[in-house]
């Protein structure tokens, strides 16, 4: 069967973001509102990422505001895209993902990653111990699938709840050790194209040559991730793009602030060497009206063999934003 963008999942990752003049307590209201938009249009999971210690990005406690969201939500699939794991222990981690997965039965998904999630200083503040640096995920989610697992006659530690339940892993990752990690444990692999897009292709080449079929997976499973920005015409959404576009500029200025309104001139803010360093994080960024969305979103399919599109869709207006991902569904769905 042919993949485009009318046969291919789209699922939502959400980093709660805060605007200019809005509360924190805010984004969590509107990443309420984002999550029961979605699946009423029909996205397939709602995903929220670990970062700490960014301003202007508020979902630091995962876990919690996945529960949030799984509270006030009836049907679409909710989780990490990704929970940090060596920033944890994966204990304390299977107790979480127990608890939400026995208060919403068959609606959790476990998305790991190795990053920090935060500047050097901030790694240092969560992972007390800094000599592995990450180099120890493999181990670590071996131990939390231990975790997961049947409780065997005389085990010492159990989770409780986790022990026995059925818990969807995802390995995420922007890099070729991630898509080793993935293949090689047969588990499901997420690449984060929506920031650090430059090893993609070969990071899937790796996943799919490489993979070993598993007890939860008989074949590869790739998602991409992937900014789109979608408005009624292709001219708003490049100037509704701006927001996203002063986001990773401050990100390369090492300068991270709430995010900002939209500009008419990006090239009155950034030099070019910076032009390109944003362009280069942003080269899988798709910006435009439904047509121009379905088209950019239907060659990246084709390009990546995607089987899920995971989507991005930072605007400075949580109106724009809904109405970003009204867009996005109108182009694979038709009108809805």
């Amino acid at each position: 069967m042919k993949k485009d963008l009318s046969t291919t999942k789209i699922s939502i990752l959400d980093l709660a973001k805060v605007s200019q003049g809005q509360s924190v307590a805010g984004a969590y209201s509107h990443s309420k509102e984002l999550a029961q938009h979605v699946e009423r249009l029909g996205y397939t999971r709602y995903w929220l990422a670990e970062h700490h210690n960014i301003e202007g990005i508020a979902s630091a406690a995962t876990s919690v505001l996945i529960g949030y969201i799984a509270e006030n939500t009836k049907s679409i699939r909710v989780g990490s895209g990704g929970i940090m794991l060596p920033n944890h222990s994966p204990l304390v981690i299977a107790e979480q993902f127990g608890t939400l997965t026995t208060l919403y039965p068959d609606r959790i998904d476990l998305g790991l990653g190795r990053a920090p999630g935060s500047d050097q200083l901030t790694s240092k503040a969560l992972r007390r111990d800094q000599s592995l640096r990450g180099e120890d995920f493999g181990d670590l989610i071996n131990e939390l699938l231990h975790y997961f697992a049947p409780p065997q006659p005389g085990q010492k530690i159990r989770a409780i709840p986790g022990a026995g339940l059925r818990v969807p892993i995802y390995i995420l990752g922007s890099s070729l050790y991630s898509a080793e990690l993935a293949a090689r444990m047969g588990r499901p692999y997420a690449f984060a194209g929506h920031f650090a897009p430059a090893a993609m292709m070969q990071a899937f080449e790796i996943y799919r040559s490489r993979f070993e079929p598993s007890s939860v997976l008989d074949k590869p499973y790739v998602m991409v991730g992937v900014p789109v920005v979608a408005a009624e015409t292709d001219d708003l959404a490049a100037y509704l793009a701006t927001s996203l576009q002063q986001s990773f500029l401050g990100l390369i200025r090492g300068d991270r602030k709430l995010s900002s309104p939209p500009v008419l001139d990006m090239d009155a803010i950034w030099s070019d060497r910076e032009k390109a360093a944003v362009e280069s994080m942003l080269s899988l960024l798709v910006v435009g009206g439904p047509s121009k969305v379905r088209k950019d979103l239907d060659q990246l399919i084709a390009a990546t063999g995607a089987d899920e599109l995971i989507i991005t869709s930072d605007t400075y207006e949580h109106a724009a934003r809904l109405r970003s991902f009204e867009f996005i569904a109108q182009a694979k769905f038709g009108v809805r």
